[in-house]
């Protein structure tokens, strides 16, 4: 296939995706974030090849993060050209993301994802843009979910990164990185290559540039799109289980001013399933959302948590108490258990 025909091809595939995603509709206000890599750089391509077609209103949202000197400042001037070339409105923000870092006593990547989809909802509470369209591609996918296999994950982990996440939509999860590049060679579109993602030091460029082709190589060329509809199945299943599992709080977990409070045997057992283990997978998505109601502060409930709990629900004497991450106690009584913000009963 010659150039111009792939690329008018990947934007005929582009433009039918993604209006059949349940977010869009004719007029919408959409931004997308461009960092200036190969990937931000396409979808913003493509996006502003759809907008006429599909009546879109597209800019461009650039996010610095301060960390590489004058090669941040150099991507951003980069994004202002590429969006003026593009007729597009450009939004900046930035911040000092190591500074942040540090006075939070968080790691830099956390730091500054944090700060991006801060600015990200900053503009959608302003009414600038409706929804922000990331470029995390099915080669992000594949990786996340990897990367979640090798440390340890439940279904939840398997789901990777979502399509939609609030006001954050990700049309690319299905394309592949190469296409992209192909995509933008064919458009003699130029792009920044950020260096950190070739630091081997780092997990996930190790995934990208060692594990993964291994794996295509080696074992199987379709591993990056059977990693994605992992990532699919798996979101399928968890949706059904936070469902479920939101439809049974409603029904047996009582909220007042002392807690929330759910009896022992629907904890337990939620839906009356002879045999522990088939009710397990429900369990911990109560107690997660029991748990997030009364949360006060940062705090993860791992899986070890979870099993206290439901060992405590189990075992636990009444009147005795669990710590849980987040300033968060739990009361055994004698057929419920009681969870608290710790701030209400160290009185």
């Amino acid at each position: 296939m010659r150039k111009l025909d792939y690329a008018a091809e990947m934007d005929r595939r582009f433009a039918t995706q993604l209006s059949a995603n349940a977010w869009f509709r004719p007029g919408l206000k959409i931004g997308v974030a461009v960092s200036g890599g190969a990937d931000s750089v396409a979808l913003l391509r493509m996006m502003s090849a759809a907008s006429a077609k599909l009546g879109m209103v597209v800019s461009a949202v650039h996010f610095n993060h301060e960390l590489r000197g004058r090669a941040s400042d150099t991507d951003q001037a980069f994004v202002a050209a590429f969006a003026e070339t593009l007729g597009v409105t450009l939004q900046i923000g930035r911040a000092d993301v190591a500074g942040k870092a540090k006075q939070e006593k968080i790691n830099l990547e956390d730091a500054a994802r944090r700060a991006r989809y801060g600015f990200f909802k900053q503009l959608t509470g302003q009414g600038l843009v409706e929804l922000v369209a990331t470029a995390h591609t099915m080669d992000d996918q594949a990786e996340t979910v990897l990367a979640h296999i090798l440390r340890g994950t439940g279904i939840a982990g398997l789901a990777g990164i979502h399509p939609v996440a609030e006001h954050v939509v990700r049309p690319l999860l299905q394309f592949r990185r190469e296409d992209l590049r192909r995509y933008l060679r064919a458009k003699k579109q130029l792009w920044r290559e950020d260096t950190t993602n070739r630091d081997s030091a780092r997990t996930r460029a190790r995934m990208r540039k060692k594990l993964l082709p291994l794996l295509e190589t080696e074992f199987n060329p379709m591993v990056v799109e059977h990693l994605a509809a992992l990532s699919d199945r798996a979101r399928e299943q968890a949706l059904f289980v936070e469902q479920l599992a939101g439809q049974i709080s409603q029904k047996y977990v009582a909220m007042g001013g002392e807690g929330a409070r759910i009896g022992l045997k629907e904890l337990l057992n939620p839906l009356g399933i002879e045999g522990d283990e088939a009710s397990g997978v429900l369990r911990a998505k109560l107690i997660h959302e029991i748990a997030a109601r009364m949360r006060q502060r940062r705090g993860q409930i791992s899986a070890a948590h979870i099993e206290a709990v439901v060992l405590f629900a189990k075992k636990g004497e009444p009147g005795k108490r669990l710590q849980l991450p987040g300033g968060i106690d739990v009361l055994r009584e004698r057929a419920a258990l009681v969870f608290f913000p710790r701030q209400r009963i160290q009185k």
